[in-house]
């Protein structure tokens, strides 16, 4: 079962990888590799939204995620 610290841990990963694309994006000078990484960008924002609502349902009803 899918716990809420562990889609904070892979969110934090996401947030990390995020950077680095766009980091690479700004390094070359390669158009279509700086395209490529800003849609890498693009494609993990997508997927730390589903991620991100995914901790809301799980926070809202379970719980056994619930902070006392």
């Amino acid at each position: 079962m899918t716990v809420k610290s562990d889609l904070e841990k892979v969110l934090a990963y996401c947030e990390v990888v995020k950077g680095n694309y766009a980091i690479m994006a700004e390094s070359t000078e390669d158009q279509q590799a700086k395209d490529t990484f800003n849609h890498m960008k693009s494609d993990i924002n997508t997927h730390m939204d589903f991620l991100n609502n995914r901790l809301q349902y799980i926070t809202q009803n379970n719980e056994l995620n619930k902070d006392n």
